[in-house]
C-alpha cells in the first residue's frame, strides 16, 4: 500500500519514515518537507540514508497525494485543518498527528489554541486515534486524530479506573517528557546549555492538552508537564481520589482486566522507567493505592516519539487499512 508522510522532516515525521521502512505492507511513496523540499531525505537526515536512498522531500500539493491509501500529517498545529479538506475523497485514509481534529467541542479550539477552527464540519468525521481504548471505532475509519504524547500516558494510566466508576472528583496529572517533544524547530530553551542538568514545569494551567485529557477521561485535570534533559521518554503521574475503597492490589487488578491481550501495554509491579520503552511502540503502566492518604497513583511511562506519536499513528492506519495491528512495530525497547 501507498503511504505519504506530510511534514516529514519534522522528528514525529523523521520517525514516522523509519516505522514505515521496516513495515511489510506500506511504501513510502511522497514525503514532503516544507523548506527542505528538493533535499534528498537521507542527507537531511542520515539515520535515514540506507533507507530511503533517492527519497526526496516534496512540495505539499494535494494533488500528489490523490489516490494514495494513507496519508500521514505531521504538521504544526493549524496546518492539517487546512490541508485535509482537499484531501477527503480523494485519498483512501488520513492519519493526523496533529491536535487540528482531537477535540470534539469546536468551541475549545479557540480558549486552547488560540484561534478559531478552520474546519469544524470535519470535526465529527474523526476518531480518536487510541487503540486500546478506542478500537471499534477505528475499525473501518477513514479519518485518525492520534492523541498527543501526554494524554496518551495519561488516559493508559488512568482511563480504566475511569471507565470502571471508581473515580471521583478532579484528578491530577504531572508528566515529564523529553525535549523531542517540542519539536525540531531550533529554540534558545531548547539549546544543550539551556536543558542539560535542569528541569523545568511549563504551561501551567494552561498546556493545550488539557482538554484532550479530559475529553478522555470525563472529568477535570489539572496538568503540569516538565520539560526533562533527555532526547525521548514521557512518565506521567497521575493522582486521583477513587469512588470506594481499593487497595493497590485492586488497581493492579483492574490494570490487567483492562489491559490483558493488549501487546502493546505491559502491566507492571514495578514503577516504570522510560528507558524500558525508548524506541518502542510499548508503554508500561503500573498503580498502587496509599493506605495512608486513600489516594489513588497511576502510572505510565512510553516514547513520546513511537507510542506518543508515530508509532500509535502506524498502529491507526494498521487498522482503518485491515492489516495486522502490530505491523511495523517495534515490541523491544533499545537499551541501554
Amino acid at each position: 500500500m501507498n503511504a505519504a508522510v506530510v511534514g516529514a522532516s519534522g522528528y514525529a515525521g523523521t520517525e514516522l519514515l523509519r516505522l514505515c521502512a521496516a513495515h511489510p505492507d506500506l511504501e513510502v511513496a511522497v514525503a514532503t518537507g516544507g523548506a527542505s523540499a528538493g533535499e534528498l531525505v537521507g542527507r537531511h537526515t542520515p539515520s535515514l540514508a540506507a533507507a530511503y536512498p533517492g527519497l526526496r522531500y516534496e512540495e505539499t500539493e494535494p494533488t500528489a497525494l490523490e489516490g494514495l491509501d494513507v496519508v500521514f500529517l505531521a504538521l504544526p498545529h493549524g496546518e492539517s485543518q487546512q490541508l485535509v479538506p482537499s484531501l477527503v475523497g480523494r485519498v483512501g485514509a488520513v492519519v493526523d498527528l496533529a491536535a487540528d481534529f482531537r477535540l470534539e467541542d469546536p468551541s475549545a479550539y479557540p480558549r486552547w489554541y488560540g484561534a478559531a477552527h478552520e474546519s469544524p464540519a470535519l470535526l465529527s468525521e474523526f476518531v480518536y486515534g487510541l487503540p486500546e481504548l478506542f478500537r471499534a471505532d477505528l475499525l473501518g475509519a477513514r479519518m485518525v486524530a492520534v492523541p498527543g504524547c501526554y494524554p496518551t500516558a495519561a488516559a493508559l494510566a488512568l482511563a480504566p479506573f475511569a471507565r470502571a466508576g471508581l473515580l471521583e472528583g478532579d484528578v491530577v496529572v504531572d508528566a515529564a517528557s523529553g525535549v523531542s517533544g517540542a519539536g525540531r524547530t531550533t529554540s534558545e530553551r531548547l539549546q544543550f546549555s539551556a536543558v542539560d542538568e535542569d528541569v523545568r514545569a511549563y504551561g501551567l494551567l494552561t498546556h493545550r492538552h488539557t482538554p484532550e485529557m479530559e475529553q478522555v477521561l470525563g472529568r477535570q485535570v489539572l496538568f503540569t508537564p516538565h520539560l526533562v534533559p533527555m532526547t525521548r521518554g514521557l512518565l506521567a503521574t497521575c493522582y486521583a481520589r477513587p469512588a470506594r475503597r481499593l487497595g493497590s492490589s485492586d488497581a493492579m487488578a483492574v490494570l490487567g482486566e483492562a489491559y490483558a491481550g493488549e501487546r502493546f501495554v505491559v502491566v507492571t509491579d514495578e514503577p516504570p522507567s522510560t528507558k524500558w520503552t525508548s524506541g518502542s511502540n510499548t508503554a508500561q503502566v503500573s498503580a498502587c493505592v496509599d493506605d495512608r492518604t486513600g489516594w489513588l497513583v497511576a502510572l505510565c511511562a512510553l516514547d513520546n516519539l513511537v507510542k506518543g506519536a508515530a508509532g500509535q499513528a502506524v498502529q491507526c492506519a494498521n487498522l482503518v487499512l485491515g492489516l495486522d495491528e502490530g505491523a511495523g512495530l517495534p515490541l523491544a525497547a533499545v537499551y541501554p
